[in-house]
């Protein structure tokens, strides 16, 4: 039996390709700079009473209690709306800036659900943390991304919920208090679909907690732009694409991912390979294409 890959990717930071990624996310400074204090804070735990000391001749006592904050961030929004890729490339930042040479980015994979083993996917879990804490060394860090956590973190209240399901939340709860000994070097940043579905003892202990939101008309604009400038569309052609991709006859909006990943390829395809890529191939599929349903959040 093969054994299940319990990450779908390993990422030394500070990386190359993700700095060029963050390049291609519409609005990533903006979020960048509303996260980035709080998470530089969770990295940094080991040297907050070395900062209350020089500046607070260590006097300060809420010291004690921030150095008592759970090193969780949850990203939540509608599917597509790119939180994964914004928690890859904020992480990268992180340690771009902190200049922390050799830390790991750990993408978890949903493989450690399991095949319904009883017990296995709870000790999948915990070799992940294992895995994740074993690389973060006195100079370096590791964080762990989690996405689609709605399959590991929901609430071992509801009625569906089956006894594994509970013992992976509890792995999962206890991996994260567990984290704090390790003194901000290691971060987890939790992606979900439904924040409402995760379990409460998660959501409490956030640290962080960021929105994502489909993008709005302004935003599809400017994503338009970055990405067909070659076409050099026209004012109409823009203002076309813009309301073709917004709520209408009952659909909603369009996601980024509903743009990049399936409005651009189709169009391509028109195109491709007989001439160039035209707006009347994008009109063609927009005309035609809805937006991803919204994942309700009950």
């Amino acid at each position: 039996m093969n054994e299940i890959k319990i990450f779908d990717s390993e990422t030394v930071l500070p990386d190359s390709g993700l700095s060029a990624k963050e390049q291609t996310l519409l609005g990533f400074e903006k979020r960048y700079e509303r996260v980035r204090d709080q998470l530089r804070l969770l990295l940094s735990m080991d040297e907050l009473g070395v900062w209350n000391k020089k500046h607070h001749g260590g006097r300060l006592a809420l010291c004690a209690l921030v150095a008592e904050q759970y090193p969780l961030a949850i990203f939540h929004g509608d599917v597509g709306t790119g939180k994964t890729a914004m928690a890859e490339c904020i992480a990268n930042r992180l340690i771009h800036e902190s200049h922390t040479e050799d830390s790991v980015l750990f993408k978890l994979s949903n493989r450690v659900r399991g095949s319904g083993k009883v017990g296995e996917m709870g000790t999948l879990l915990a070799e992940a943390f294992h895995k994740v804490t074993q690389a973060a060394g006195r100079g370096r860090r590791a964080i762990l991304v989690i996405d689609e956590a709605d399959s590991l973190a929901a609430a071992r209240s509801q009625n569906h919920s089956h006894h594994e399901d509970k013992v992976a939340v509890n792995t999962l709860i206890q991996g994260i208090d567990d984290l704090r000994r390790y003194g901000g070097r290691v971060v987890v940043i939790l992606c979900t679909n439904r924040s409402s579905v995760v379990d409460p003892a998660l959501l409490r202990r956030a640290a962080v907690t960021e929105e994502f939101k489909r993008p709005s008309g302004d935003e599809r604009r400017q994503l338009f732009v970055m990405d067909l400038g070659a076409l050099a569309l026209t004012e109409p052609e823009l203002r076309y694409l813009v309301d073709s991709t917004g709520e209408r006859e009952g659909h909603p909006e369009w996601t980024y991912s509903d743009i990049r990943t399936r409005l651009y390829p189709a169009a391509l395809a028109l195109a491709f390979p007989n001439g160039p890529l035209r707006f009347d191939h994008l009109r063609t599929v927009a005309a035609t294409m809805q937006a991803s349903p919204v994942v309700e959040n009950l």
